[in-house]
């Protein structure tokens, strides 16, 4: 097919993961997408200050930065050192934002991390992510940067991610402005929840949609179990109740396509961009509206 990009359409760095910032930039413009979700591993490649160079010269929006988080560990030099990278984290966030196209959001997606190593105490985990985004809010608030809380599906509940439903994820944003902690919906993560629309309606009540990112549930699942996402059409996932509720929800912003998964990474990045494209158009079916300034 030779599908014209969606204008909501977002290209997450993490679906083509060996190609390079400036190969994403080129794929990305070449295939007609208007927006780019960074991660940072790629941006250290080439360094924060040439990263929003490159950003700033390629005409695309920044839709998010992955990623934050990991900070479940206790009081100590390991959390210390967490957070103080989330705080690098919310610097870089900022910069790419400003750096990129009008309708660019700071957006920083946040994993809250696993159980820390010889523990089972997963209430005292979750403690500790709410008491890591009451120390940094204040730092992303002057940055003018939204924390992004993301839910991951339970079966990574022990080594990724102690919040595991939408609906705990505004839990533990409520405490604080919706500018500054917000959450992510991401199909793969949350679709099974027997409560998500509720929580989807939730979110939007609360202004605290940060980011819709979409990927299909592929079974079996992987061995390696964080590379059983698959393009949207592959799997098991329909995308059209949950794209309505988000758009009903009043989320405007850029819609980011976030693929793991081995055989998508090793076929050529603009092979995958192209299917991508064609995929978004044919299952995604989100309003047709540019994101909003800001």
């Amino acid at each position: 097919m030779n599908t014209a990009a969606h204008p909501r359409l977002s290209l997450n760095q993490a679906t083509v993961k060996h190609a390079t910032l400036s190969e994403v930039i080129t794929v990305a413009r070449s295939a007609g997408i208007g927006a780019l979700g960074t991660w940072r591993e790629p941006v250290h490649d080439v360094g924060l200050d040439e990263a929003a160079r490159m950003v700033s010269g390629s005409g695309l929006r920044i839709s998010s930065h992955c990623r934050g988080g990991f900070f479940t560990a206790p009081e100590g030099s390991a959390r210390r050192a967490a957070m103080d990278d989330n705080r690098r984290a919310i610097e870089e966030t900022a910069t790419l934002a400003q750096a990129g196209a009008p309708g660019s959001r700071a957006v920083l997606v946040l994993v809250a991390g696993g159980l820390p190593d010889d523990s089972t105490d997963l209430a005292s985990a979750r403690g500790r992510v709410a008491d890591a985004l009451d120390e940094l809010v204040a730092e992303a608030s002057a940055a003018g940067v939204q924390l992004a809380i993301e839910p991951l599906h339970p079966m990574y509940a022990a080594d990724r991610a102690v919040v595991s439903t939408l609906g705990q994820a505004l839990d533990l944003s409520q405490p604080f402005d919706p500018a500054t902690v917000g959450v992510v919906v991401d199909s793969f993560h949350v679709w099974w929840d027997p409560e998500l629309f509720d929580a989807v309606a939730r979110a939007g009540h609360q202004h605290r949609i940060a980011s819709y990112q979409v990927s299909d549930w592929l079974t079996p699942i992987a061995a390696d179990a964080l590379l059983s996402r698959g393009v949207m059409g592959d799997g098991h996932i329909d995308f059209g109740p949950l794209s309505a509720a988000v758009d009903a929800a009043g989320y405007t912003g850029d819609v980011e396509v976030e693929v793991f998964n081995q055989d998508v990474w090793d076929a050529p990045a603009a092979a995958t961009v192209a299917r991508v494209v064609d995929a978004f158009a044919e299952h995604v079916p989100v309003a047709d509206v540019r994101p909003v300034l800001g």
